[in-house]
Parts: structure tokens; sequence; C-alpha cells
């Protein structure tokens, strides 16, 4: 937590090396308070209408049995809202699958995806965010085949 070092003299480095804001206010005396706000995190972006910006992250799926092994690494990417939710797409065997990630109830980190293709190709996923621009899971596809996913990083 912040603290103020009361010598009559604020010291900004104290309160910046505390990752916080020391913010002014009037006491019911009228003496002025200052009160430690945490600063946002360091991974987030603060977007112009004053929440977090939505990052699009790149997905890369590693096999992890034998039918995966046909394919190779399958490369997508995820839609980071922000807000709990995204939009996943993958190209996979020559198909597009769309569909949405979805932060699993009362947990932060942990959410699940799914995408389907027009032809009839899905996959369902789930995975941990270490941060919200990166993590990683498992992938499964209806044809058996099984991934490692990593989420965020250099593609």
């Amino acid at each position: 937590m912040c603290r103020l070092i009361r010598c009559g003299i604020m010291v900004l480095t104290a309160a910046a090396l505390t990752a916080c804001y020391i913010v002014p206010e009037r006491g019911p005396d009228g003496q002025v308070i200052y009160q430690p706000y945490p600063l946002p995190p360091l991974a987030t972006v603060p977007a112009p209408s004053g929440g977090v910006a939505p990052a699009t992250l790149p997905v890369r799926l590693y096999p992890a049995n034998d039918v995966a092994t046909r394919t190779g690494v399958v490369t997508g990417s995820v839609m980071n809202m922000m807000t709990g939710k995204g939009v996943f797409n993958v190209s996979y065997l020559g198909e597009v699958l769309s569909g949405e990630a979805t932060r699993v109830s009362n947990e932060e980190r942990r959410g699940v995806a799914s995408a389907y293709s027009p032809k009839g190709m899905f996959m369902s996923c789930e995975y941990q965010m270490n941060t919200p621009y990166q993590g990683a899971g498992n992938c499964t596809f209806s044809n058996g085949a099984a991934y490692q996913m990593h989420i965020g990083g250099n593609q």
C-alpha cells in the first residue's frame, strides 16, 4: 500500500515507486487529506472511452496427438474485449472456424472458447490467462485432433 510521508513535504518518488497516485481531498474540517489511489495494472491500455481497449492476440496450437501431428502448428487469433468475452478465429484444414471465448463464472483468468466452420468442423478449448495478453490451454477438434494452445506473444 502507499504510505504518505508526513514531514510537510510530499515525496513524489515514494508515490511513484509504490504504484499509486496521491490525490488531495478536503476532509470534513476543511483540511487537505492525501488519499492513495492504486494505478491500473501495467498490462492494460486505457481506451479513449475510459475503459480498457480490446487487444487482438495471436493464438498458436501445437499438436498433442497423432491426428493433430498430421496438420502441424495451427494459427489463429482472439480479440480480448477486456470484458470477460472475446472473438476467436482459427484456420484449420482449409476451413475458417469462428466463435467466442468466455471467462468462466467467478473465475478471473479461466475460460472456454468454441468455434465452428460453415462446413461443420468445430473445436472446443479450455484456457487460463496469465495476463490479459498471455495465456495457455488445450483444444480439441471434431476430428479428434488435440492441441496445446498458446495465446499472446509473437506469432
